[in-house]
């Protein structure tokens, strides 16, 4: 009967085991993948706001004319 009760709550089913090992794979997989693209969009970032404060600090200002309306 314990046999029987192993093997119905998933005991050492092989196909089990292996579908949870490529599960568990994947899980780590996508897991380093979050990882490499959140340093990828920070680094953007933070290149965008170094262009836009560049772009900024090249406008003068005391020159603008009034805007058309």
């Amino acid at each position: 009967m314990a046999k029987a009760l192993l093997g119905y709550v998933g005991g050492s089913d092989p196909r089990l085991l292996a579908e949870m090992r490529r599960l568990q794979q994947r899980v780590q997989d996508l897991e380093s993948e979050i990882v490499r693209i959140q340093a990828e969009n920070d680094a953007l970032a933070a290149a965008a706001s170094h262009h836009s404060d560049a772009l900024l600090d090249s406008l003068d200002v005391s020159k603008a004319e009034p805007a058309l309306t």
